[in-house]
């Protein structure tokens, strides 16, 4: 777990490769991070957006990073929490696994996870911390040329439960 890194900040001024951007199906529209990103990359991020479309829950799409430090962003569509039963932790793994793989495809070296679905999505913090370890995990052993994988956390909290998890 040497090349993961946790952060607490704005996942907007991260010096990263990529940045991953959990958003709604349209991809330009979202909230917590999804809305800082919109607004820091610029205009153009709106119409790249609009020009992929729809992407699918689980899935991910690539996009410039315009105006950000991060030359591109990865967008998933994380789940909505509905009590469990609507396949959303399988959802929610394959948001991260997705980002991986096309961390891989462009030969990045660094990347950076907000926390997928925990906000307004309302997944549960704590399940949703350990898919997002477990995944990455898993992906790193697949890929040696990627370096640093960070999760950016909006709030100390979140931050703590990341350290927990990848201290065990």
């Amino acid at each position: 777990m040497h090349r993961v890194k946790i952060r607490q900040g704005d996942i907007t001024q991260l010096h990263v490769d990529v940045i991953v951007n959990t958003t709604d199906y349209g991809l330009a529209v979202g909230n917590g991070a999804s809305d800082a990103i919109r607004h820091a990359a610029g205009n153009e991020f709106v119409h790249a957006c609009q020009a992929i479309g729809y992407c699918p829950n689980g899935e991910a799409s690539v996009t410039p990073g315009f105006r950000l430090p991060a030359n591109m962003i990865i967008h998933t569509v994380g789940p909505a929490r509905r009590g469990g039963e609507h396949r959303e932790e399988q959802l929610l793994a394959s948001c991260y696994h997705r980002a991986m793989i096309e961390a891989k495809k462009h030969n990045v070296k660094s990347i950076a996870f907000p926390a997928i679905s925990c906000g307004e999505l309302g997944f549960p913090v704590r399940r949703a911390i350990k898919i997002a370890v477990a995944e990455v995990n898993s992906a790193l052993c697949q890929n040696p040329l990627l370096e640093t994988v960070v999760f950016c956390c909006f709030d100390p909290l979140t931050a703590a439960l990341y350290r927990n998890q990848i201290g065990k």
